[in-house]
């Protein structure tokens, strides 16, 4: 009797996750998977950049081994199906108030958006990090509407500070949706099981596919002692 093949794995919503993480993962899966680093590009004159670091290049072995495999792209300008997906999350109250208690309470979510420890430039200020992230907690930004469209309008210009931390705070909400998107659109592409160790995107990536009808896989590892 043939045995059933192990599933394979799409780790979510970040590019790198912690050792213990891997370790626990290829105990489950059959081989797994990472995306490289999310930089998007709102408008042709405004983006993200960050260092291009891969798991494989702390684990070499496994990717010499085909366990750990990398390279998906989800850089670049937003195609229309993931902007659409971004503003049917935005306009989700249900998803917006999940993104929202996780952005009060979540450390993990906090630093991977914001980074509090460090000062963050809010319009033309710089504003301490965890001065700028109290702000962005105040329930007004949880009740204020979010779409692409007003991203990229405040990209394009000088904006008051006010204004600097609504479209720093959309911002957040398009980066979060996104990363969730583009995990639906790989995993249905690539035949692929996503999996994270984050509750709060376990969470948001939950309500997303109930509210588009999407497959609903979707592991949590929790982790424990790390």
């Amino acid at each position: 009797m043939n045995r059933p093949r192990a599933p394979h794995a799409l780790f979510y919503p970040f590019h790198l996750c912690h050792p213990d993480t891997l370790a626990r993962l290829l105990a489950r899966f059959a081989t797994v998977h990472f995306r490289d680093f999310m930089a998007l590009q709102l408008t042709p004159m405004s983006g993200m950049t960050a260092f291009q670091d891969r798991m494989g290049m702390s684990f070499p072995d496994l990717m010499q081994s085909g366990r750990l495999v990398q390279g998906y792209d989800v850089s670049g300008p937003l195609p229309l199906t993931v902007a659409a997906a971004i503003d049917r999350d935005l306009h989700d109250p249900l998803w917006r108030a999940r993104f929202h208690t996780a952005l009060r309470q979540n450390r993990r979510l906090q630093r991977g958006l914001f980074e509090p420890s460090h000062s963050l430039r809010i319009g033309d200020s710089l504003v301490p990090g965890p001065a700028a992230l109290l702000r962005l907690m105040a329930d007004s930004f949880r009740q204020q509407a979010y779409d692409l469209g007003q991203m990229r309008a405040l990209s394009k210009r000088s904006v008051t500070l006010e204004e600097g931390y609504h479209f720093e705070y959309g911002l957040a909400l398009v980066k979060t949706s996104a990363s969730l998107v583009y995990t639906q659109t790989l995993a249905l592409v690539h035949q692929l099981q996503p999996v994270t160790d984050s509750p709060a995107h376990f969470a948001l990536y939950a309500q997303s596919c109930v509210r588009e009808n999407w497959p609903k896989i979707n592991h949590l590892l929790i982790r424990v002692g790390y």
